[in-house]
Parts: C-alpha cells; structure tokens; sequence
C-alpha cells in the first residue's frame, strides 16, 4: 500500500487484528445489510446504521453537525481517535462515513482494506456481542470542509459546461438506463440513463477478487485511461452516493487526485428532476 498518494488512509486485517484492542483505536462496521453486524464482527467493533445515524432523517442530506457530534460521543471516539472503518460490498458505506467524517474534519480515520469480507475469509475471531463503550467528548473544529462535496449545481455545471469530469460507477446496466436501480435495492428513479458526458467507470473495477484496492498503478491506468486525470476536478456519482464515495476515495487518497467531489445525491436526484438532460448511449 505504500505506493498510495495517502497509505495511511488504508490499514490491512493484520494491522486491525493487532491493535483492535488500542484504546485510542474505535473500529466502526458500516454494512448495507444493517443485521450483517449482529450476525458476527470484529471483536471491539461497534456499529453504525447509516439508514438512520449517517443522515438527515428530516431532509435528504448528510448527518446534520450536532447529530454528528453526539454520535461520535455515542462511539466513544473523541477528537484524537483512530476511526477504523470497514463494512460490507467492499466497504461501500464504510466510505461513504468516512467521506462524513472528514467534511466535519475528523484528522485520523483510516479504510480497513477488504472489508468485511476480507476478514471472514480470513478466518479471523469474530464476536456477536455489542461492546460497551465509554462515552467521550467530541469538539467540531472549524466549518465543515464542503470542498469535497457536489451538489446539483455542480454536477449541472459540470454537464452543461464542462468544468470537471463526471465519473458514473454504476454498473453498465445502470449507466444506459437498462436498470433504475441494482436488484434488491429500493431507492429509484423516474427515468434511466446517465448524466450527459459521464464516463462510466463502475465502483467494482477499482477492487481486487479479494475486495482489497487494486494498485495505484493499475488504478491510475484504468482512470487515465477512461480520460479522468488529476489535472481537472472530477466529481464521482453513483444513485445514493455510497458506491461515488468509495471512488471518491481511490481517486483522492489513493492516487492524490487534487480536485475530487462526491456528489451525493447522485442518479435518485438527477433521474427525478423534471426536464434534467439525459443520455443512454453505450457504456
């Protein structure tokens, strides 16, 4: 992993097999099966539901700030904890908390490579308890850091003007409007396709067969190749945001992309805006 523009964003099982008992250390699960969790996890982990603790349960939005404060405290993870997260679908929400965590500026929370999947294939300890964890203190320092996020205007300015590099990671059936949503899965849309001028890279091409991030020399052919280079911003969307948030992570952290958004609210906004543009050519 040291070829990465940030290692340090990335720890291995081995890494949170040895130190899942640090006290400074939180491990957090982040499943989109919210009962995977119950089923076994990493002894220590706890877990949070991102249906209701990862968002507004008001409006559509991220986890408002005093939320966000009270759930870090809730954790037990205060201003200096590591965060480990990881969870299921090769850490598809587990980035999408950390894409959270650091628009309200949390300094050290780290992937766990491989996910969940990667640890049961491992054959490592796992628990079914809950731990109990001591309640902290948590400070918000500064605003938060809305850099690294797209909203509609973003993405319409990116369509419409060319200003930054769209990349769709929905799969193929997905991207040309074949499908409004994976199978099993319930938030939709009016109409399918994709935003005019996406290139569509899926999510799943960034990971190796064992879920882990493939090199950053193999991910910097398969972005560079498909035209998203680190000399234009880019924004990455996928339907809800989970999916965009794991490629926002490999874009940013992996290969140090300068200019990286995740736009959140992704194909369920942009398929139901009336009169929004779309294209369902070929991927």
């Amino acid at each position: 992993m040291s070829e990465y523009a940030h290692p340090e964003l990335v720890v291995d099982t081995v890494w949170v097999a040895a130190h899942r008992s640090d006290p400074n250390v939180r491990i957090v699960e982040v499943d989109v099966d919210t009962e995977a969790y119950e089923q076994a996890h990493i002894p220590g982990a706890i877990a949070w539901d991102w249906t209701i603790q990862l968002c507004d349960t008001v409006q559509r939005d991220i986890i408002p700030k005093d939320d966000f404060t009270r759930l870090m405290e809730e954790a037990g993870i205060a201003n200096d904890t590591t965060v480990i997260l990881y969870g299921d679908n090769n850490n598809w929400f587990a980035a999408w908390a950390l894409w959270q965590l650091k628009i309200y500026g949390h300094n050290d929370v780290r992937i766990m490579n491989g996910g969940r999947r990667k640890w049961l294939e491992e054959g490592r300890e796992l628990m079914t308890d809950a731990p109990s964890v001591p309640r902290s203190t948590y400070t918000l320092r500064g605003e938060p850091d809305f850099s690294i996020r797209a909203l509609l205007g973003d993405a319409q300015a990116a369509a419409a003007q060319k200003s930054a590099t769209l990349v769709d990671v929905r799969s193929p059936d997905e991207f040309t409007g074949r499908i409004l949503a994976p199978p099993g899965l319930p938030e939709t849309c009016q109409r399918g396709g994709h935003i005019p001028g996406a290139r569509n890279i899926p999510w799943g091409e960034v990971c190796n067969e064992d879920g882990t991030f493939k090199s950053a020399q193999e991910l910097r052919a398969l972005y560079e190749g498909k035209g998203v280079s680190p000399d234009r911003p880019a924004i990455a969307y996928c339907r809800i945001g989970e999916r965009s948030s794991h490629t926002w992570f490999a874009l940013k952290y992996l290969l140090g992309y300068p200019d990286v958004k995740n736009y959140d609210g992704s194909w369920t906004e942009w398929g139901n805006l009336v009169r929004a543009p779309i294209e369902r050519a070929t991927a």
